[in-house]
């Protein structure tokens, strides 16, 4: 009867390493698939605004450079756990007080927070600065619906709950937003511009929006503000500067209209 063959000395450990191996690979890798993350975005969007198109491209920097500093980082420490693993009970040459290194350690990661800085605060700044502009919206938010007014033409959109008001606005065009609000704190957010700011009572918040693309864009309210908050909508509409004047001037000829009516009417009851 034939001897069966002995498997090769060794290969037992073999074995036993290359588990090792691909457990540890496994690890980094599941918690990529799991993060979701894509690229280039980094799990973000560009929005369709100038200001959130530079938000989204800070963004893509700081993703970019956390993974070159954790590549390096994680490189670092992988070598050191090879090179210098144990192989006995002596004690291995010791090395401290490497100055250069030393050096290279502490300033590279000070220029790295300085330059995050910088550019964090070139795009705040732009985020916050409200450019001249010859059109302004006046938002108001109240429980719960919101309220539009044009004042160069005292046009005005009001809608509530399930109504869905429409912000109309020209694209490609700085509008300047006067955001309020009646009676508790809402939340203005509109989902394609990657934007969102508190409706404060009694406070105006002010920020610029300038539109690079036409379209329907969804918004709502983002503040927990009582019982129809989850009904609280909006759209914001972008149309090309001509179509925006041409609508502009219907509303307000609606408004002229309107307060004839109604002046008409107050002669009427006060001849009567």
């Amino acid at each position: 009867m034939p001897t069966p063959a002995l498997p090769p000395q060794g290969a037992p450990d073999r074995s036993r390493r290359w588990r090792r191996v691909r457990r540890a690979a496994a690890l980094p890798l599941a918690a990529l698939v799991l993060s979701g993350c894509t690229v280039p975005g980094f799990g973000a969007s560009a929005g369709d605004t100038s200001s959130s198109k530079s938000v989204y491209h800070l963004w893509q920097g700081f993703s970019i450079g956390a993974v070159i500093v954790g590549g390096i980082t994680t490189a670092l420490m992988v070598y050191a756990v090879v090179r210098y693993r144990r192989r006995g009970d002596a004690i291995p040459e010791q090395h401290q007080y490497h100055l250069p290194l030393e050096v290279i350690y502490t300033v590279i990661p000070i220029l790295i927070v300085f330059g995050l800085f910088g550019a964090t605060l070139v795009v705040e700044n732009q985020e916050t600065s409200n450019p001249a502009t010859d059109v302004i919206i006046n938002v108001n938010a109240f429980q719960w619906g919101w309220q539009f007014t044009y004042p160069d033409s005292n046009a005005l959109v009001y809608g509530q709950t399930t109504q869905d008001p429409i912000m109309e606005m020209p694209v490609n065009t700085n509008v300047h937003i006067n955001l309020t609000s009646t009676d508790v704190i809402h939340g203005f957010y509109v989902h394609d511009f990657n934007f969102s700011r508190y409706a404060l009572p009694g406070v105006v918040n002010q920020f610029t929006f300038r539109a690079e693309n036409t379209g329907t864009f969804f918004g709502q309210c983002t503040q927990l503000c009582g019982l129809y908050h989850s009904l609280m909508f909006f759209n914001v509409v972008a149309l090309p500067p001509n179509q925006f004047r041409a609508w502009l001037s219907s509303q307000q000829k609606l408004a002229q209209s309107a307060s004839t009516v109604s002046t008409s009417n107050s002669t009427t009851k006060a001849a009567a």
